[in-house]
């Protein structure tokens, strides 16, 4: 394995990255500058509107992917090519919130059948402990004839990409590795260094890959806390946007707010954890809280729309519903575990048809996942409900006028049906919305 740095320097040997999601194309673009690097993965049109310069996830732009040096291919006979190889797949979760491991296994068959010797295997998708050791190691080992250890080595180091952030990038994050030997981890962490300056070891695989689990478990139970607080605050009548912000005042504040829990992490790797404490014949009731708490958030939030039109005496199933934000964050295209959608189709079970706009989200493709229809901003009008779920920059930058200009039920002096604004994330003030003649409600 000495010398894996200066073959990839020199271009004797490729780098791969398996999976060219919202992780693997980022750290694919970035090993580019250093690297010879082959991006593979099986969606062909993704693969090809890559190759054209169209960087569909947003995270690295159209500009840094047509200047960088990269091999798209889908063809997975290329990856012989490469001495280094990173995995990056998702790892989600089935119906029942079980693991589902159907992805990194595909890949490491994938993998295995094309690996050389000498190369280093490195698994980023998030997973419980010991499945990068108990069950890669073993399908690398039998497809490929090799023996990790002597013929290979493998290693493990979690993703920390954080969609649509453009302050903590893979530059500016501390980047955790592992590896199975010595030899091992201080060649993965050579390699990694190159695009990611703060490098820390952890002593084992099992460590860096729980690591990734305890990190996210971590904010869902902080999250969860201020949901609960949210959820008692309104039956005593309190904004708890107001409690917040004079909780953090306090020098230890951990500066948590409410929300909708969604997304690829923090809606999904606790479940990882649960399940694999659970195997072992042990228990969570805390992270187990937390997910049931986050998890009801969307059907706490869809209640309280329906109730604030019966108080403003709009017709419920005749009401317009406007839904603005369908991905599960601002400022991202990722669609993948969002509560958005919960809530929308919570709405059609009460009878309501919604509307849903996301200026972020690519229409046909959500289409094609969830079967809704995006509709674009300019075609909201006369609307019973303005209800903001995600806090893109472009709804932040919206002014009382113009919500006033979607919105259809009049509002007038006390006693009349005023326009419902539901805020989850506070993008408005609540004084100026209801100055403007809207019934305001927020987490």
């Amino acid at each position: 394995m000495m010398g894996a740095v200066e073959k990839l320097a020199a271009g004797e040997a490729a780098l791969a990255v398996v999976g060219l999601g919202y992780v693997g194309l980022p750290l694919a673009v970035a090993f580019a500058r250093h690297f010879r690097v082959i991006g593979f993965d099986l969606n062909e049109e993704k693969i090809a509107l890559y190759r054209q310069g169209h960087d569909v996830t947003d995270e690295v732009g159209d500009g840094a992917l047509r200047e960088a040096q990269l091999e798209f291919t889908s063809d997975a006979g290329d990856l012989a090519q490469a001495s280094f190889i990173v995995v990056a797949v998702s790892t989600p979760v089935h119906d029942d919130k079980t693991p589902d491991l159907g992805p990194v296994a595909a890949a490491s068959h994938s993998v295995g059948r094309h690996l050389q010797k000498s190369s280093i295997v490195v698994y980023e998708s998030t997973v419980y402990p010991g499945v990068t050791e108990d069950i890669c190691r073993p399908i690398l080992e039998q497809e490929s004839g090799l023996l990790c250890g002597r013929d290979f080595k493998i290693g493990y180091s979690p993703e920390r990409i954080n969609p649509g952030d453009r302050k903590h990038r893979l530059a500016q994050v501390t980047k955790i590795v592992s590896g199975c030997d010595d030899e091992a981890l201080s060649t993965i962490a050579a390699i990694y260094q190159k695009v990611a300056p703060t490098i820390y070891r952890t002593s084992s695989i099992k460590a860096a890959e729980a690591a990734k689990l305890a990190e996210n478990a971590q904010r869902d139970v902080n999250i969860a806390f201020m949901n609960e607080l949210s959820r008692s605050f309104h039956r005593m009548g309190i904004d708890t946007e107001d409690v917040a912000r004079a909780m953090d005042t306090k020098w230890n504040a951990l500066h948590f707010s409410p929300g909708l829990v969604g997304g690829h992490c923090i809606g999904v790797d606790p479940y990882y954890l649960i399940h694999q404490t659970e195997r072992l014949g042990g228990h969570t009731p805390l992270t187990s809280a937390a997910r049931q708490t986050n998890e009801g958030m969307s059907a706490f939030v869809t209640g309280n729309i329906v109730r604030e039109l019966i108080r403003q005496k709009i017709d419920v199933a005749q009401a317009k519903i406007v839904l603005f934000g369908m991905t599960f964050k601002e400022n991202c295209p990722d669609t993948r575990n969002s509560r958005a959608v919960d809530i929308y189709h919570q709405l059609e079970s009460y009878g309501i048809s919604p509307v849903a706009v996301d200026t972020r989200a690519d229409a046909e493709a959500f289409f094609r996942e969830f079967g809704i229809k995006l509709q674009p901003l300019s075609a909201v009008k006369e609307a019973d409900a303005l209800v903001f779920l995600v806090a893109h920059g472009e709804f932040r930058e919206m002014t009382m006028e113009q919500l006033q200009n979607m919105a259809g039920t009049a509002a007038g002096p006390c006693g009349e049906s005023r326009p419902v604004l539901v805020d989850i994330k506070h993008i408005f003030n609540r004084k100026e919305a209801e100055q403007a003649g809207f019934a305001y409600w927020g987490l």
